[in-house]
């Protein structure tokens, strides 16, 4: 097997976590959940859990080294080996005979549900790329005329944009993906750094930029809802891929000797950083421009044109390299949003990498053109639950499916591993390291994740309570 080297495999992370999760929707959900509030207690769970969370899938993945159904039986066989046993050849123990566990992967559906909703935004990008750069607005009213004609009014073209973003990521995975996805992230990543310090220095110029400081860091306590905590535990989940067996399987393919510690920390504290810049520039941008922070899904395609208008001639160029860093990075997480499904059915069906990926990704086409019917006006579709199937599909795999498939792994590794297995698979932990990460596994991060969970179901009792009435 080709393993990621050490960089590549952080930068592969970093690819699956930072594309539109921090980049795109952090920024919307912040503004849609007042700032201040959700920033701070996104922070907080990020820190607090994000990285142990992190670790703990990486663990799962690294350690069985197959698909995210599998890894729970043949990790749960290494568990009955002496502690040291050597695992370079542990990919040949038979998890077939102990298929009871393979339903704790289920939540492994979630991704490629979210990849039907997240690759027509990413069509979006495609649309910006090639037809707005050159032709950007000059005002905010400009601004939404041209992205409510590509979410709402242009079936053709966002159609188009999602087929090719969709016939990118299967054209990778079905060919490979880890040289090709390693070699591009070597230049690609580091290039939407730079892109996005740029555009932070020329919002730092603004005098809008203390208005956008105050409104994501100012907290207060009257903004704090039970929605602003799902939220807030809902982006961590996504921003971190988290549950769905993407991080699994890109730790597979990483040495078995990486330390999983510094990755995760690597990948969470960069991602961290790239949120609080995508946000500050954004609404620094969208109190320049007389904009509305809570502005939802198309806060990044309205603010940023208007930025790279605003700087004259050389706007369309840059306009033009961040999307195309932008794409990519969201394109490193379709990737691995589609590869796990597709593990799931070239191990346990035999299909072979070609046929799996065509499968899924008809599959998920499909789903995907129903989301862009959903959002065209033209359709006039009715709402689900007062929501677009857009926002269903959000909702049900970030605030449910995320949440449980990362309560079901803590359970697993936590609890189901003994203490001196994971302590011989972390060497690279000091030993008070160790056992706070084991606390944080077993009863920390559950008891916050079920907390949130059981506030989001007695939200939904009450909201069918009051429809029933």
């Amino acid at each position: 097997m080709n393993n990621f080297s050490k960089i590549g495999f952080v930068l592969a992370t970093l690819g699956s976590s930072i594309g539109l999760g921090h980049i795109w929707r952090f920024p919307y959900m912040a503004g849609e959940n007042g700032g201040g509030a959700f920033v701070i207690f996104y922070l907080i769970l990020a820190v607090l859990i994000g990285a142990s969370m992190l670790m703990a899938e990486m663990l799962l993945g690294n350690k069985a080294r197959s698909n995210p159904l599998d890894n729970f039986s043949i990790l749960s066989k290494l568990n009955k080996l002496p502690p040291n046993t050597p695992t370079q050849n542990h990919n040949t123990i038979d998890s077939k005979s102990d298929s009871s566990l393979m339903w704790l992967g289920f939540s492994t559906i979630a991704a490629p549900l979210i990849l039907s909703f997240y690759a027509v935004v990413m069509g979006w990008i495609m649309y910006y790329l090639f037809f707005v750069s050159f032709h950007l607005p000059s005002n905010i009213a400009e601004a939404d005329m041209i992205f409510d004609e590509i979410t709402a009014h242009s079936l053709l073209w966002q159609s188009v944009c999602f087929f090719g973003v969709m016939g990118i990521t299967a054209i990778i995975v079905a060919f490979g993906v880890k040289r090709g996805i390693e070699s591009l992230n070597l230049i690609l990543m580091p290039l939407l750094f730079i892109i996005f310090v740029g555009l932070l220095i020329y919002a730092m110029n603004l005098p809008e930029f203390s208005k956008a400081w105050k409104f994501m860091f100012h907290f207060e306590p009257s903004n704090i809802t039970t929605k602003t905590i799902i939220e807030s535990l809902g982006q961590v989940f996504f921003s971190l891929s988290l549950g769905v067996g993407t991080i699994a399987v890109y730790a597979a393919s990483a040495k078995q000797d990486e330390n999983l510690f510094h990755s995760s920390v690597w990948v969470v504290v960069s991602g961290i950083i790239v949120s609080l810049i995508a946000g500050l520039m954004i609404f620094t941008f969208i109190y320049h421009f007389e904009g509305v922070p809570s502005d939802g899904v198309g806060l990044l395609f309205k603010s940023l044109p208007l930025a790279f208008n605003a700087l004259g001639s050389s706007g369309a160029i840059i306009s033009m390299f961040f999307f195309i860093a932008v794409l990519f990075a969201g394109i490193t997480s379709t990737v691995s949003m589609l590869e796990p499904g597709v593990s799931i059915l070239r191990d346990k069906y035999n299909f072979s990498q070609i046929k799996a990926t065509f499968i899924l990704s008809l599959a998920i086409l499909i789903l995907g053109f129903l989301v862009i019917l959903w959002t065209n006006a033209e359709m006039a579709l009715p709402l689900i639950f007062g929501q677009s199937l857009f926002g269903v599909l959000d909702s049900i795999t970030s605030s449910f499916l995320m949440p449980i498939g990362m309560l079901i792994i803590l359970t697993f590794v936590g609890w189901g591993i003994s203490p001196k297995h994971l302590r011989a698979w972390t060497p690279y932990l000091p030993q008070w390291l160790f056992v706070m990460w084991l606390w944080i596994l077993r009863i920390i991060a559950p008891t916050i994740i079920v907390i949130v969970l059981m506030s989001k179901y007695f939200d939904i009792v009450s909201f069918i309570n009051k429809l029933l009435a």
